[in-house]
């Protein structure tokens, strides 16, 4: 079976981590935990994953140093978090690989894919990353055209398009490594965003591509049968806050969508993740999403919890 398993980007960061290469390394152990029982089963697997904290830890780099140094654009850091996160699911997975006496067949990708530079989105960003502005400064950024917003009490925070993927720039790549027996990581933090222009040269943009729609899309590209994606829940719920939520073994595709358009998965929270599941079930039949955590996946693959996205 092919599987795209999609980390998120607090996997690897969690509430209460300082953020270090050391937590983040024992963070990507405890989820190739999860993975490792699928590769030796011979399933096909290929990992997607976020880079929220990653990329906003980059960028307030940037801001400390802009004095010093000159500031890298929001897609070259896109880029940089892919590798470096990258790097650490590769090398926990061929350090796996090798005390279980498994040849290592494991490549990264660092990836780029194409967006349409006339998506609704470049004309109302709503995605903030970054750090935390006082108005002052703000005000400042403003007039270098950055689009600015106060963020929960806490500062100003700068807002960037999240327009939807279109399509891999090189699927060949990913192709040709999974038909070759590799494990591929690829699309992380959605991929690298990028368009064509007038001439149709490619050109890097700031934006940030939802992880899981990135995920959907490389999914529907490979064929895959599966796509996993991990968050910080077991199961999804609904009433998700209240004091007795109910949790879901199976949705279907017509459930999710109600269950979307009553207000169960906000937007910010589980509501792309189910969207992105509903799509990639309704795209072909026999296709199925398993949403867990990563520390439950070996038994949610075996059914005995998570929830699963089926069609119906």
């Amino acid at each position: 079976m092919k599987i795209v398993i999609a980390l998120g980007g607090n996997a690897l960061i969690r509430p209460g981590d300082k953020g270090t290469i050391e937590e983040q390394e024992k963070r990507v152990a405890t989820a190739v935990d999860g993975i490792m029982p699928l590769i030796e089963k011979g399933h096909q697997v290929v990992i997607t994953h976020g880079n929220g904290p990653q990329a906003g830890a980059r960028l307030i780099r940037n801001e400390m140093a802009e004095t010093e140094v000159y500031p890298d654009p929001l897609v070259i850091c896109v880029a940089d978090t892919q590798g470096s996160i990258g790097y650490m699911i590769e090398q926990a997975l061929i350090n796996n690989l090798l005390k279980k006496e498994i040849r290592p067949k494991v490549a990264t990708l660092v990836t780029q894919i194409e967006v349409n530079q006339n998506d609704p989105a470049f004309q109302k960003p709503t995605k903030p990353v970054g750090p935390f502005y006082t108005q002052q400064k703000a005000i400042k950024k403003m007039k270098k055209g950055w689009i600015m917003a106060e963020d929960s009490g806490r500062g100003f925070r700068r807002l960037v398009p999240s327009p939807r993927p279109l399509r891999l720039v090189s699927p060949q790549a990913i192709e040709t490594l999974i038909n070759a027996d590799f494990t591929v990581i690829t699309g992380g933090g959605g991929g690298i965003p990028v368009f064509r222009n007038a001439e149709g040269v490619l050109v890097g943009i700031d934006a940030v591509i939802d992880k899981d729609f990135a995920s959907v899309m490389i999914a529907k590209t490979i064929e895959a049968d599966m796509l996993v994606i991990l968050t910080g829940v077991e199961k999804v719920a609904l009433n998700f806050r209240s004091e007795n939520p109910t949790w879901v073994d199976t949705m279907t595709v017509r459930q999710a969508k109600a269950w979307l358009t009553q207000g169960e998965f906000p937007a910010g929270s589980m509501g792309p993740k189910i969207t992105a599941a509903a799509d990639f079930v309704a795209s072909k039949r026999g296709r199925t999403v398993l949403i867990t955590s990563e520390d439950k996946l070996t038994e949610a693959i075996e059914g005995k919890t998570g929830t699963r996205v089926v069609s119906g």
